[in-house]
C-alpha cells in the first residue's frame, strides 16, 4: 500500500520505520517540526513536509499519529483536500473512531500499537499488541492484514474496549513509572542507587506473567502490618504528596484484598 504518515513523534517515527521494514510504501511524512519530518523521511525514502496542504491524495492509507487534540482537525483537513474516500486511521488509545464521524471522511478507523515509544529505544514489534477498528468491515480486515505483517498479536476492539485498555495502560505504565521515579528520589536522598530495586521490579513483573496480579500482592498493606505502615509514613512525612500516594495505595490494596 501507499501510506501517508501524519506525525513523526515517538509513535510515528517507530511505526514509519517498521512499515518501511515490512515492505510498505510510505510515500509522505508530515510533522509540524521540519527536523522530525525530514529525519524520518530520509530513513524510509519518503517525502517530508510541514504543510498539510502538500499531502498527496492518491495514497491507500493515511495514518494520523499526532496528539489527541489534533486528530479531529487533521481528519477534517484530509477530507477538505480530497481524501474523503480514503482510509484514514489514528493511533491514539483514548480517542474513539467516532471522532471522524462528522469530518466528511467516509472510511476511518484506528491502528493502535499498545506500547510506550521513545526515541533512542527500539521497540520489539513482535511483542506489541496492535488494536484495530474501522467503520467498515472490509477496512477492519485490511487493517488486520497490515497489522499481522508487523506483529502476531493483533486484536479487533471497539471504542469502549479500547478506552478501557488505555486507562489500564496508564496504570501499568505511566503511573508505575512515576512510582519508580518516587522510589528513585527517596533512595537518592540517602545516597542509595536505584538499581538496587531492579531485581525486585523484575521479579514482580515476572510473577504476574502467569498469575493473577491480585494473588501476587505482598507487603505491609496486604498483611495489615500497621506498625510498618506507620513507620513508612513517618519516613516520608516531609513530602505531603508522597505520603498521600502511600496512604491511597495502601487503602486500595486493603480494599482489594478484602474483596478477594
Amino acid at each position: 500500500m501507499k501510506i501517508v504518515l501524519i506525525g513523526a513523534g515517538n509513535v510515528g517515527y517507530h511505526l514509519g520505520k517498521k512499515l518501511r521494514e515490512i515492505g510498505e510504501d510510505v510515500i509522505f511524512v508530515f510533522s509540524r517540526k521540519w527536523h522530525n519530518a525530514n529525519k524520518l523521511a530520509s530513513l524510509i525514502n519518503a517525502k517530508p513536509s510541514i504543510s498539510l496542504d502538500q499531502i498527496p491524495t492518491y495514497a491507500d492509507l493515511y495514518i494520523i499519529a499526532v496528539h489527541d487534540d489534533a486528530i479531529l482537525s487533521t481528519g477534517e483537513k484530509l477530507a477538505a483536500i480530497g481524501c474523503r474516500d480514503k482510509l484514514v486511521v489514528h493511533t491514539a488509545g483514548a480517542t474513539p473512531i467516532s471522532v471522524f464521524e462528522n469530518t466528511g471522511l467516509e472510511r476511518y478507523g484506528t491502528f493502535y500499537p499498545l506500547q510506550t515509544f521513545s526515541f533512542g529505544k527500539e521497540p520489539d514489534f513482535q511483542k506489541i499488541p496492535i488494536c484495530v477498528d474501522a467503520n467498515e468491515k472490509a477496512d477492519i480486515d485490511l487493517l488486520k492484514k497490515l497489522a499481522l505483517k508487523i506483529s502476531p498479536n493483533v486484536h479487533h476492539f471497539n471504542d469502549e474496549q479500547k478506552a478501557q485498555i488505555h486507562v489500564a495502560a496508564v496504570f501499568v505504565n505511566n503511573f508505575t513509572n512515576h512510582l519508580f521515579s518516587i522510589a528513585d528520589q527517596i533512595l537518592h536522598e540517602r545516597n542509595v542507587p536505584f538499581n538496587i530495586l531492579l531485581p525486585l521490579i523484575e521479579e514482580t513483573v515476572d510473577k504476574i506473567k502467569n498469575n493473577d496480579p491480585v494473588k501476587m500482592q505482598t507487603g505491609p498493606a496486604v498483611r495489615g502490618d500497621e506498625a510498618t505502615i506507620k513507620c513508612h509514613l513517618n519516613l516520608i512525612k516531609s513530602n505531603a504528596i508522597y505520603k498521600k500516594i502511600y496512604q491511597l495505595m495502601t487503602e486500595s490494596i486493603q480494599q482489594s484484598n478484602t474483596k478477594n
